[in-house]
């Protein structure tokens, strides 16, 4: 009787430590870390944005000046 008693105990007492050891500060750790994620893309979004306001740059600009087949030729000049 006792020594069930006391091992329903230990085992109480290893389940309370693994959930208030482990399990919760992994849960947190994961939420900072994803939180820190989604802050970290959302202030390289802003600065990719306010970069081409200040350029005026956009994807559409871009892509009319790289059409295929355009070639530029030059000549190689020798000393």
């Amino acid at each position: 009787m006792i020594l069930s008693f006391l091992f329903y105990a230990f085992l109480i007492y290893l389940a309370w430590k693994l959930v208030f050891n482990f399990i919760i500060p992994v849960y947190k750790t994961t939420k900072r870390v994803k939180k820190g994620f989604r802050e970290m893309n959302e202030r390289m979004r802003q600065q990719t944005e306010a970069y081409q306001q200040s350029t005026g740059t956009t994807q559409q600009a871009k892509s009319n000046h790289d059409t295929p087949g355009e070639y530029i030729d030059f000549e190689e000049v020798k000393d």
